[in-house]
């Protein structure tokens, strides 16, 4: 072996040290990432339009709907992936959608999400 090759080797966990497949060797999740910042639409929430149905909250994949008393509150943009699946499934008409999507992954100072947490 080469130096390279056994420096590699030597930091190599053995046989019995590598988990077995499909094992999540430790707890962890996306809360403590950052993983909005790659998306490429946006959600646009209008509180004022929202019925609080709670529809977008239980369809959101990445759990970025925020309530707070019971009511929608906003949208947590630093988790936020885009996929509009809380604008196709609000329940509210389209002349006064609560939830919508626009084109690109960073709010406008002129755009509101409500509430976030960044």
């Amino acid at each position: 072996m080469t130096k390279i090759q056994d420096m590699l080797h030597n930091q190599l966990p053995s046989v019995n040290e590598v988990p077995l497949g499909g094992v999540i060797p430790s707890n962890g999740n996306s809360q403590t990432y950052e993983t909005g910042s790659w998306r490429t639409q946006r959600p646009i929430f209008v509180a004022e339009n929202c019925t609080n149905c709670y529809i977008c909250w239980l369809h959101c994949p990445d759990n970025s709907i925020l309530i707070e008393d019971s009511k929608v509150v906003g949208i947590d943009a630093s988790h936020c992936k885009g996929c509009g699946i809380c604008s196709a499934e609000c329940p509210t008409k389209p002349a006064k959608r609560a939830m919508s999507m626009a084109q690109g992954g960073f709010y406008q100072p002129s755009e509101t999400f409500a509430k976030s947490t960044l």
